[in-house]
């Protein structure tokens, strides 16, 4: 642990020293400056969390070199030394920012119980600070619910690209919630609090397409307002462009200049208009295959895919399935009025043994449908959408302890495989050597 530093600028020798061996003898590093010039030499070599500073000084006044000690070092602490306690130094003091004043002669048990209090008085406030930090970084990460480990994996890519202005592609299937981590990527950044403005790409007459994004400029002799794209009206913030594979061609060349020169020409304008919102884009398609097959440009591809996260199927994040299931529920009864408080466990081995082809959002407009039909307190396996009861294998409900855990362990090995696909990967997540995973495999009778 780096010792507790302490500059001592006082300019009578034999206090100065005196104080020195003193605070070296209680385990300070302390070092002495007999002037207001070597004070400020020392503090622009090195950091110190303390000074104690003598009121007058050969070259100068100890409040005015208090000033420029935080000037220079916010975080230093300033104890002011005075030979006479009177009101008027010590508010003089405490304006300068000094953190408390010492009289002379200054007596040790004084001195050591306020260094005493001005650390603990600092490592409470570095610890309310960095709690602050977690509360922000997690009240910003609120909407993203659950703690599995793929989730977690797209939350420390989120934190690296937040920080910038950077343009980023999201991939994922369909209902995976791609623009609720466009919103989480939006928020951590240094424009959180700007717009965020999204556009859906393939709902829309290209026309009609355009000028949401581009915008319309009237003739001059129109009576017609013009028209701002959302590109514009977004200023310093954001736009989610969603399924940007679904852009027309000529669309894609524009909205290239878009990020590339940060300009837009208006559909009926002749200047272009300078633009500064970041662009996050989502797609369900593999882009690389549609710039292949003539349908995206390439230079627009190497664009988006520069920062591209993959947002993880829910069929390779289950263990979050309890956490979403309380949010949505939560959500649900309060929308519908109902007083549904969860789910039955046998509801509960449904819905971890579902496949979830539309991912979250299935899972959402189930417990909304299954909060509308229950009659209890407690949502039942008919409570569901009818096609869940099919879309998975159920969970027996047995007392044959090995048939339950043979069913267990086919499921547990499957999700390992759909997440871990390279067979050495996924035996050292299981824990098993290669060999013994290649014969559950077979004796579990697994579809790879």
């Amino acid at each position: 642990m780096k010792p507790r530093s302490v500059l001592i600028v006082e300019d009578e020798v034999i206090i100065r020293r005196t104080l020195r061996e003193f605070l070296s003898g209680e385990g300070y590093e302390a070092v002495e400056a007999g002037t207001a010039a070597v004070a400020l030499g020392h503090v622009r070599q090195r950091d110190f969390h303390v000074a104690i500073c003598d009121v007058r000084l050969p070259d100068g006044d100890g409040i005015q070199l208090c000033r420029r000690l935080q000037q220079m070092n916010p975080d230093i602490a300033v104890l002011v030394i005075t030979a006479y306690a009177t009101v008027e130094n010590a508010v003089e003091a405490f304006k300068a920012g000094a953190y408390d004043y010492l009289v002379k002669p200054v007596l040790f048990d004084d001195l050591l119980h306020k260094l005493e209090r001005l650390f603990k008085f600092r490592e409470l406030f570095v610890e309310n600070q960095a709690l602050r930090r977690e509360l922000s970084r997690l009240e910003k990460f609120d909407e993203l619910i659950g703690t599995s480990r793929a989730l977690k994996e797209v939350q420390d890519q989120i934190r690296k690209v937040a920080v910038t202005n950077c343009t980023v592609l999201l991939e994922g299937e369909t209902g995976t919630g791609k623009e609720v981590f466009a919103r989480a990527i939006h928020r951590q950044g240094p424009k959180g609090r700007e717009k965020f403005l999204a556009v859906h790409c393939g709902t829309q007459p290209v026309e009609l397409l355009e000028t949401q994004l581009f915008g319309h400029q009237q003739p001059a002799a129109s009576t017609e307002p013009s028209q701002l794209g959302i590109l514009q009206h977004a200023g310093t913030g954001t736009v989610f462009l969603d399924e940007v594979s679904s852009l027309p061609i000529a669309t894609q060349g524009k909205l290239l200049r878009a990020i590339e020169f940060q300009e837009i020409l208006p559909s009926g304008g002749s200047e272009p208009i300078r633009v500064q919102a970041r662009i996050i884009a989502s797609t369900t398609k593999e882009l690389q295959q549609e710039v292949t097959d003539g349908r995206f440009q390439e230079d627009l591809f190497y664009r988006l895919v520069g920062v591209k996260i993959r947002i993880p199927p829910l069929r390779e994040r289950l263990d979050d399935i309890p956490e979403l299931l309380e949010f949505f529920l939560t959500r649900h009864t309060t929308a519908l009025g109902k007083r549904v408080t969860g789910v039955t466990s046998e509801t509960m081995r449904l819905l971890m043994s579902a496949r979830w082809k539309g991912n979250v959002r299935q899972l959402d407009n189930a417990l909304e449908r299954a909060v509308i039909m229950c009659d209890g307190t407690q949502i039942e396996p008919k409570d569901l959408p009818p096609d869940l009861l099919g879309v998975g294998e159920l969970i027996p409900d047995t007392d044959d302890l090995r048939s339950a855990l043979r069913h267990y362990e086919k499921l547990h090995i499957s999700r390992v495989l759909r997440q871990w696909p390279d067979k050495r990967e996924a035996a050292k997540r299981l824990r098993l050597g290669l060999s013994s995973l290649y014969r559950k495999i077979e004796d579990l009778g697994l579809d790879i």
